[in-house]
């Protein structure tokens, strides 16, 4: 069951960012040929108009197909003939539809939790002994932070939810960092603050406080958690282009569909399965967003930024020379792709 939930996720995923070149192309006039639900064999197919509408056999994809996307034409509407700021926003439309999904993810997810996390500390780990004298466990109020600060950074890093936290916290060996927080209505430095609880040294050594749900609560905080995942995202791509990700971690679409099936089988109630379910699926819909946009070759962001070019030049790359060089680019990303399912066949048989 898991297995056929993380595939519809995955596949809500890439239709919903294929939708988003769709509709756009259909606002700006642009010819659209086909669009697909699916990659692979037809299943079913039907024509409206000018545009055939298909459902395949696979469920880990789909495309848009438009009238001239890689060669001139004297067809008024193909897509190489439009405005220029029509095609830029078309190309734009898929990332941002991942965006859209990942927010409306996030808010579902937040809906799913019983109060709404801040990024306020609410009290420390520690007891009162029967003189009422209290003793703490929590290092980094004995090392500057306060009750009521506000994170704000942590070793230079923005925090925008309890995830970044979350994240700093599970990614560093260190239990010392320096931080900024709001005290007061002022930003506050605090140096070589200690996260550490005495008892058993986890760097989770405080309280957040919590926020009764309400529609302003709900939204601040899918905002925030939208933001660390973007920066999350950001992160790891930067990990991974530098060489600090090693190559038996990169992943594929067999990697992140049995990750999201992981996490929804191994749920001890449905509701901490939905919660994964959202968690995981917004995650992803931010990171395919945030990839394509990428500047490389075949993605929209390449694409994008040969629209950049001929904003500078005055005139479009030849679509032959322009065609060779996403060609390559997809190429290079098929490769890649083709070494990540290696890499998640071999985690499934190794276990």
């Amino acid at each position: 069951m898991g297995i056929i939930i993380a595939l519809l996720v995955f596949g809500l995923i890439v239709t919903v960012h294929e939708f988003g070149h769709f509709i756009c192309a259909k606002l700006s006039g642009i010819k659209v040929l086909e669009f697909s639900v699916g990659m692979g064999p037809k299943l079913l197919q039907t024509q409206k108009g000018e545009t055939k509408y298909s459902l395949r056999l696979l469920p880990i994809g789909g495309y848009c197909a438009m009238q001239d996307e890689d060669n001139e034409s004297d067809d008024p509407r193909g897509f190489r003939n439009a405005k220029l700021w029509k095609r830029a926003l078309v190309l734009f439309a898929g990332p941002l539809m991942n965006f859209i999904l990942g927010f409306i993810l996030l808010i579902g997810m937040v809906c799913s939790m019983a109060d709404v996390p801040t990024r306020e500390v609410h009290g420390f780990y520690g007891k009162k002994n029967d003189d009422g004298t209290k003793v703490n466990y929590s290092r980094s109020y004995e090392t500057g932070l306060q009750f009521g600060d506000k994170f704000v950074e942590v070793d230079g890093i923005r925090i925008f939810s309890y995830l970044d936290l979350s994240y700093i916290f599970a990614t560093t060996k260190t239990h010392t960092h320096d931080v900024v927080v709001e005290r007061d209505g002022k930003k506050v430095e605090l140096d070589d603050v200690e996260f550490r609880d005495l008892r058993d040294n986890d760097h989770v050594d405080f309280f957040l406080v919590y926020e009764s749900k309400n529609p302003l609560t709900v939204m601040k905080c899918s905002g925030g958690l939208f933001m660390s995942m973007g920066h999350m995202v950001g992160m790891s791509l930067k990990q991974l282009a530098t060489g600090k990700v090693e190559k038996e971690e990169v992943s594929g679409p067999v990697g992140v569909v049995t990750t999201i099936s992981e996490a929804t089988e191994k749920s001890e109630s449905k509701k901490d399965a939905l919660f994964q379910l959202f968690y995981m699926s917004a995650l992803i819909s931010i990171n395919v967003g945030i990839f394509n946009l990428l500047p490389i070759p075949g993605l929209d962001g390449g694409r994008l930024l040969f629209c950049l070019i001929e904003l500078v030049r005055r005139k479009p790359v030849k679509p032959e020379h322009e065609g060779y060089v996403h060609l390559a680019g997809m190429a290079l990303l098929f490769g890649i792709m083709i070494f990540a399912t290696y890499n998640d066949i071999v985690k499934l048989i190794t276990g």
